[in-house]
């Protein structure tokens, strides 16, 4: 298990005494633990250090905040065990006091479990599962940015409403794709659709042709890809090959971010239809965070995951500041009690399950002709309100909820 520590200690030292009286080790200790070098290094990974690094620094420039912040990261691997042994050590041993990002539901299924034993604070933005909010609810976690209930309503309630009724499941094995292909189904048979077959697929597979040719003779309209990361890209590229879109069926990304736009390319992407909750090209504020973000990155500009890494953690500090404490239950707490307002997803809430509610959005990749450069890939084609875009709170079975 390799800690990388990222010092970025320290902005605003000024009477720092006074500000951490109830301040754990008198430092505010973020951890990001992502995937930082398999298929989801790219939606968070070291673009989401960046983006919580940026946050730090922002947030005690703008508030004139008297906290001492330092950020750590180390990689999970995509492994529970090995995610669940990284938050015991740093909770434990390296006093860290909240945990971000986390891709790969089922380690952020196990680190919420931590996080809940230890009364720390848990700040999920690359995980999709909705049972975090659901089932899995804790009183010491925030989901951020999406969720496979997100996902589901806002691509498959429009793809079905459009004709596309009939469809197969392509499906990452584990909970994540267990839970897309979950909520995606229940959207599709709500709607008057029906699931013809379905198929389960090890995370990071690298040949999908025989998954593919089940889906293909299936003679469903509608292939769902319930999958992320390297793995869209790859059945994505393999589907091309094969000409499955030519012979008339349609490939539904369930899960689709910028960098997978990016390494697909517009020539084979064009046209995918998705939801997505950021967009660095939506506004003034959004296109100033991006040129800033991209020289920290390699050059790559932000996916919904990093911004939502920013975005909490520009939050959290707001209610360590607000309470003068960094316990992690009683700031979750506090995180609950204040409306987020932030430049990227703009004014929103959190509600009791942990869900932050913003707005989100159906957008379609533009074709090579439209785009005007790098990264001018998508077109909004509608706004999902935010209390339209997230499970009501009544549906989910989160025991925190009365």
């Amino acid at each position: 298990m390799v800690l990388r520590k990222l010092s970025i200690a320290a902005a605003l030292a000024l009477g720092a005494s006074g500000a951490s009286a109830q301040i754990s080790g008198e430092v505010v200790k973020i951890g990001v633990l992502s995937d930082m070098s398999s298929l989801y290094a790219d939606i968070g990974g070291p673009g989401s250090v960046a983006a919580a690094k940026m946050a730090v620094e922002d947030y005690l420039k703008s508030h004139k905040s008297k906290l001492k912040v330092e950020v750590v990261s180390a990689d999970h691997q995509n492994k529970p065990d090995t995610g669940s042994a990284i938050a015991r050590q740093w909770y434990d041993v390296d006093g860290v006091d909240a945990i971000f990002d986390v891709p790969t539901s089922s380690v952020a299924l196990a680190v919420n479990e931590v996080t809940r034993e230890k009364k720390k604070a848990f700040i999920i933005s690359g995980a999709a599962s909705s049972d975090l909010t659901g089932k899995a609810c804790s009183p010491n976690s925030v989901h951020w940015t999406y969720d496979t209930w997100m996902l589901a309503n806002g691509t498959g309630g429009a793809i079905v409403k459009t004709g596309g009724d009939s469809w197969f499941f392509i499906t990452a094995d584990y909970a994540f794709g267990h839970a897309l292909e979950r909520d995606t189904e229940a959207v599709v048979l709500k709607n008057g659709g029906k699931v013809l077959g379905k198929v389960r697929v090890p995370l990071n597979t690298q040949d999908f042709s025989s998954y593919l040719l089940q889906a293909q003779s299936s003679k469903a309209k509608i292939i769902g890809l319930a999958n992320a990361g390297g793995d869209t890209i790859n059945s994505i590229k393999q589907a091309a090959e094969f000409g499955i879109v030519k012979g008339g069926q349609n490939l539904a990304g369930l899960l689709v971010f910028l960098s997978d736009i990016h390494g697909l390319g517009l020539q084979t992407a064009q046209g995918l239809i998705f939801t997505t909750t950021f967009y660095w090209d939506q506004n003034d504020q959004t296109r100033a965070f991006a040129k800033r973000f991209a020289p920290m990155n390699n050059g790559k500009y932000p996916t919904m995951v990093q911004a939502g890494v920013y975005a909490g953690v520009l939050h959290y500090l707001k209610a360590i500041d607000a309470i003068k404490s960094d316990d992690g239950t009683k700031v979750v707490a506090q995180m609950k009690r204040m409306p987020t307002d932030d430049p990227l997803f703009g004014k929103g809430r959190i509600r009791e399950d942990g869900r932050a509610l913003h707005p989100a959005y159906l957008v379609e990749v533009k074709k090579p002709s439209e785009s005007k450069g790098p990264y001018d890939y998508y077109k909004v084609r509608s706004t999902i309100p935010m209390e339209q875009a997230f499970r009501p709170e009544k549906d989910g079975g989160c025991s925190l909820i009365k």
